[in-house]
């Protein structure tokens, strides 16, 4: 009977673990894919928007000699972190549903049941995408994830989004020899994309490497088109060997429900319910952690400020035990 059970493997998830571990709680972390799976997920060569000290975690300086840290920075440091502390993985395998009671929780799993007094649920909201909800959106060449440009060099790939991560896909794209057409739901690229990213889209579009239509609605994906139309040019088609859907993501809420997490029914996210002293749910000895936290609102919490909820946990949890 573990004392805590930590759902996610991620770097607030990693966080939530250390901190229970360190006073003295049982703990292990099981997670559906890989060691920080969703990092894994990310591009090539990503550069985190934040600091290292932003996205350290049990108090492990983060070393990298880039000042925003990459990708593969990341990996290599969360791996040394969860080594250090000799914390205990149940990897590549997937949380199904939770039954029982604080002090007796079940968790069923495709792998057989693992039992734990506390549960914690730091699963993110990078596993599932939003949909286009058009015909084609299932057709192979079309992917919610991008990794890197070079597949695609002389090749006609449309890019649909306006936010960061299909801002910076486009300019790769481009800059690897694809012939890029980006798709914008909106009137403009988003003012949310990063400072940095912003006018240099803005410019590459301005000198025409890069064709983008405003206020597009895609209405079909077929193997050789992306069919959209705009209230000035009407019906519309752009040539598309490959196509990046990159318009959010969204948290796991089949899988939440399945875990007895209620939603906050004033919230228009439909953010989970919990206590922010002590971030359990309104499910007793369940805590949520990191993103999931913010619901569909994706853009509240990040590694930033979502590792801080290990140690409000950690203490609750601890404080719980101690009764």
């Amino acid at each position: 009977m573990l004392d805590v059970l930590v759902i996610g493997a991620g770097p607030v998830g990693l966080a939530c673990a250390l901190e229970c571990q360190r006073r003295g709680l049982a703990t292990a972390i099981v997670e559906k894919g890989a060691l920080v799976n969703s990092i894994l997920g990310y591009p090539t060569n990503m550069e985190f928007f934040s600091t290292p000290e932003l996205l350290e975690i049990g108090g492990y300086p983060f070393p990298t000699a880039h000042y925003k840290p990459l990708r593969e920075d990341a990996l290599d440091y969360y791996q040394r972190v969860a080594t250090s502390e000799k914390l205990t993985f149940y990897l590549q395998r997937k949380a199904l549903s939770l039954s029982g009671e604080q002090g007796n929780f079940t968790l069923e799993t495709d792998l057989g049941p693992l039992p734990a007094r506390h549960v914690v649920v730091a699963t993110g909201f990078y596993d599932v995408p939003v949909r286009l909800a058009v015909p084609g959106d299932d057709l192979p060449h079309v992917s919610h994830y991008y990794k890197e440009p070079y597949q695609h060099a002389t090749q006609p790939v449309v890019v649909i989004g306006a936010k960061n991560s299909a801002a910076k896909a486009a300019l790769q794209l481009v800059r690897a020899g694809a012939r890029v057409t980006l798709l914008v739901r909106g009137p403009e690229i988003s003012p949310s994309v990063k400072y940095w990213i912003r006018p240099d889209l803005l410019n590459r579009i301005a000198e025409g490497r890069i064709t983008a239509h405003f206020n597009a609605t895609v209405t079909e994906i077929t193997p050789t088109a992306v069919h959209f139309r705009t209230p000035e040019g009407g019906p519309a088609a752009a040539p598309a060997a490959f196509v990046y859907a990159l318009i959010g993501y969204l948290p796991d809420e089949a899988l939440l429900a399945r875990l007895g997490i209620a939603p906050d029914p004033a919230d228009e996210a439909r953010a989970p319910l919990f206590d922010p002293a002590t971030h359990q749910t309104s499910r007793p000895g369940v805590f949520v952690a990191g993103t999931v936290c913010g619901g569909r609102a994706t853009s509240r919490w990040f590694i930033e400020n979502g590792r801080h909820h290990a140690q409000l946990i950690a203490a609750a949890i601890a404080a719980q035990q101690a009764r």
